[in-house]
């Protein structure tokens, strides 16, 4: 490749970034330059001066740091040692680059390692001599803006073929494209302070019912929730003068006894009643009989805790129907409970 040709590549290079607006730098960049460098070859080659290195580098962004450069120049101004005939040659490089600081806009060092393959014309043998070096550089780049920088370099070169060790000194400038920059760390809410005067767990700014009273339970908005009463009763009947519980009764019995064990919070009083035939003091006694023995069923057949079911005897006291009747009587002999639960 002719420098002429390897100039134009980058100097349209850098005419087509600053026509675009198109993200710099970072992973996945495109970055190109030119530069000139001053070579300094080592004494014991036959080569009567110090040089100049003209030419241009293209390097790719494997991650936000690390760059894989190719580079290409072409060597000016040197004379041989003897016949003062001018030198030609040509130095092709391929270096990993990590560059320090973070992409954007300013000062960015960088340190860079590879290998390099270099054809240089001879003064005394004639013919060119080709030569493989290992390279270790380093440098900074100054980023006018996301696509424009300039450089500034210092590469050591050891010629692995001949044993010896060279170097170069040199400037800049470039262009850089197509990349995307590290994103921002996202940053995070601020907690919005919930002050809660009534602790009722809602938040004044959204509370509808200030001053809601302790341990009320109350909906999003801050109001108490009326809770909705499920209530479940009993009515057992008993034959003349009997306590014993009917076989017919106990589905009723074993449903006070479900709603109870759905709702373990609650309790039940029993109340046994008699017709009025008889004495007050042995309808006591018989309506006590018929309230335990309904209490029985709850706690010994479906399992109702005993400390939950109170049993209690009112007599004759207590009618819901005429006891002038039979039909009446009937009624009268009678066990009542009832469970109540909010949901």
């Amino acid at each position: 490749m002719k420098l002429k040709n390897t100039l134009g590549v980058v100097i349209a290079s850098l005419v087509a970034a600053t026509s675009i607006n198109a993200m710099a730098q970072g992973q996945g960049a495109v970055e190109a330059d030119a530069f000139a460098k001053y070579y300094a070859p080592d004494s014991s080659r036959d080569l009567g001066n110090h040089g100049n290195l003209l030419g241009g580098s293209l390097g790719y962004y494997l991650t936000d740091d690390v760059e894989l450069a190719l580079s290409y120049g072409e060597y000016h101004d040197i004379r041989g040692e003897d016949s003062g005939k001018n030198i030609k040659g040509s130095l092709s490089s391929l270096d990993a680059v990590y560059n320090f600081g973070t992409p954007g806009v300013g000062l960015r060092p960088y340190v860079s390692a590879g290998f390099a393959h270099q054809s240089i014309g001879q003064d005394s043998t004639g013919g060119r001599d080709r030569s493989t070096f290992a390279n270790i550089g380093t440098g900074v780049k100054y980023y006018f803006t996301e696509n424009v920088f300039a450089k500034a370099s210092l590469d050591g070169m050891y010629n692995i073929d001949a044993g010896n060790s060279e170097y170069m000194a040199g400037l800049g400038l470039g262009v850089n494209f197509g990349g995307g920059t590290k994103p921002a760390a996202p940053v995070a809410p601020v907690a919005e302070v919930c002050t809660d005067s009534d602790s009722d767990g809602v938040c004044d700014a959204d509370d509808k019912c200030p001053g809601t009273e302790a341990n009320a339970t109350v909906d999003s908005t801050g109001c108490v929730v009326v809770a909705e009463a499920v209530r479940v009763e009993l009515d057992v009947k008993f034959d003349f003068d009997k306590a014993v519980v009917k076989q017919d009764s106990y589905g009723d019995i074993k449903s006070l006894a479900d709603f109870m064990q759905q709702y373990p919070k609650t309790t039940t009083t029993v109340e046994g009643h008699t017709d009025s035939v008889g004495t007050d003091a042995y309808n006591q006694g018989l309506s006590t009989r018929r309230a335990d023995a309904v209490r029985a069923v709850l706690v010994n057949q479906y399992g109702v805790a005993g400390d939950r079911v109170n049993a209690v005897g009112y007599g004759e006291a207590k009618p819901v129907a005429d006891n002038a009747t039979e039909a009446g009587r009937a009624v009268n002999r009678r066990v009542e409970a009832g469970v109540e639960a909010a949901q």
